[in-house]
Formats: C-alpha cells, structure tokens, sequence
C-alpha cells in the first residue's frame, strides 16, 4: 500500500496533493449538479500544479466512472435509449476523439481552444439574455455532425468536450433528467476512448495510473453531493445553472488559450 501511494504521488509534495484531491472534490460536485465540466475543471486546476500528461492522466478514471454513473442513474435501459436517439453524434464525436488523441504531442492546441471557447460563450450569455436558438427537424442532423466532431476533436486534444455537447442539447430544448443522461452516455464512450487512445498514446501509463486511482474518492464524494442539488433543481432553474457554467467553460477555454 506504501508503494502504491508513493506510487500516485508521483514525486508530488504533500500540500500540492492535497490541493489535486480538493480539485477532485470541486470537479464532481460540479458535475453532480449539471452533468459536465468535470474534466475542464480537472485539466485546468491540475495543470496548473501537475505537469500537463500528469494533469490529463489523473482525469481519465475519475472522468469514466462518473460518466458510467451518470449514464445509468435512470437504468440500463434509459441509457440505451439515449444511446439509440444520439448514435450520431456518439459515432462523429468517437471518431473525432480517437483521431485528435493521436496529436496530442504535436499539435498546439490554443487556437482551438479560441475556436471553441469564443462561439460558446456567446451561445450561453445570449442564451441566459433571453435569446432561445431553436432548430428546426432538418437543422438537426447537421448541428449533430458539427457539434459531435467539434466535441470529439477537443476531448482527444484535452480530455475537455463537454461544452459542444451541452449547447447541441440545450439548444435542441433536451429536458432535464434526459440531458444529463445523454451527457452521462456520450461522454461515458468518449471516456472509454480517451482511455483507449491514451494508453496508446503512452499518457497513461504504470507510473500515471496510481494518481488516477487516487482522483477517484474525492470525485465521487463530490458527485454524490452534487446530484442532491440536482434532483432539487426544476427545468429552468437547471437550464441557467447549465448555462452558466457552459459560459464559465468557454471562458476558461479562452483563458487556456491566452495563457499558454
């Protein structure tokens, strides 16, 4: 046991270990209560104390099994269903993810990260001033294209593709309960591949996997507590929240761009 948490702490001291710990707790609270921005919250606050292939490993287990919670809190068979209703954005965001994985040590990633956070802010803070984009039966089909690719794009790039998702199922009027299992099922698979892509990758690794381990507790105590506030949230209420943090999201994709 002594060899594994010397293991997970990866050189770490102490205090800074702690603080990745109460990142975790953060992340899944967050995530409880909207269904998303564990992963963004976990690369951005563990970037900035980890080394960047650390901070992206120790995301990837904590990100798949709140996802698989998430994904089957209604049941196995609602999980299906949404995955019945959504396999294409499912198919184009996989894709997306097991390709862009593959460029994660060769391809800067600000100017996507300014491609993806600019249009997203936008979307929510118009979203929350009381504009309502609505699309149509046929608009449908091609904003599930664009928005799973841009999704999965991302997400092998960062770990970070919960923000196209959300606004393709605000803006497509997804109601509550269903939203967040939707998200719970398409980054659930997302999850599986980053996780795939990156023991190809060499991000995950045996020296790696222990931090990841570790990320787990504080993750799905945070969680857990979280979805308390959820199941109290009604439909618009939960529309604002998600919406807000959404704005937070582009915000911080903008800021990562800036800063690096």
């Amino acid at each position: 046991m002594t060899s594994f948490f010397d293991a997970a702490l990866n050189g770490l001291d102490p205090v800074t270990f702690v603080f990745a710990l109460a990142i975790g707790l953060l992340a899944g609270f967050v995530k409880g209560a909207v269904g998303f921005a564990m992963p963004m919250i976990l690369i951005s606050g563990l970037g900035s104390i980890l080394p960047a292939e650390l901070a992206l490993a120790a995301l990837i287990l904590p990100t798949l099994v709140t996802n698989g919670m998430q994904a089957l809190r209604q049941g196995t068979g609602a999980a299906l269903a949404s995955a019945r209703r959504f396999w294409l954005f499912l198919l184009i965001c996989g894709v997306f993810l097991l390709g862009s994985a593959q460029l994660v040590r060769v391809l800067s990633t600000e100017a996507l990260f300014m491609l993806i956070g600019v249009p997203i802010v936008g979307f929510a803070v118009l979203q929350l001033a009381g504009w309502r984009l609505r699309l149509t039966v046929t608009q449908r089909r091609p904003a599930e294209l664009i928005m799973g690719a841009m999704a999965g794009f991302v997400g092998g790039l960062s770990g970070v593709w919960g923000p196209p998702t959300v606004a393709y199922l605000t803006a497509i009027d997804t109601p509550k309960q269903e939203q967040i299992r939707v998200q719970g099922v398409v980054y659930g698979v997302g999850s599986v591949l980053l996780l795939l892509a990156h023991l190809r990758t060499g991000v995950l690794t045996a020296q790696t996997l222990p931090l990841s381990v570790l990320m787990l507790a504080p993750a799905l105590g945070g969680m857990v507590i979280g979805q308390m506030l959820q199941d109290r949230l009604d439909q618009e209420k939960f529309r604002k929240i998600t919406l807000l943090v959404l704005a937070i999201a582009g915000l911080n994709l903008i800021r990562r761009s800036l800063m690096s």
